[in-house]
């Protein structure tokens, strides 16, 4: 049986929403393994000049099993 653990992540672009989703994606998948969903929560334009885009994505992965 797998279990699947879910993280909250943003990411950040000043070129577009799906720059942003990409950049969360890329970032998380440095550290984990055997992602298997992303869902966008929200976008959304930030900073002093709402010149940056933010995106807060869910992301799936399956946790190791450590046998004794």
């Amino acid at each position: 049986m797998s279990v699947t653990k879910i993280i909250e992540v943003v990411g950040r672009s000043s070129v577009s929403s799906d720059d942003a989703v990409k950049n969360a994606l890329a970032e998380a998948s440095q550290n984990l393994r055997d992602v298997k969903a992303l869902d966008v929560v929200s976008v959304g334009l930030r900073g002093d000049n709402l010149d940056e885009w933010g995106a807060l994505c869910r992301i799936s992965f399956l946790v190791e099993s450590v046998a004794d």
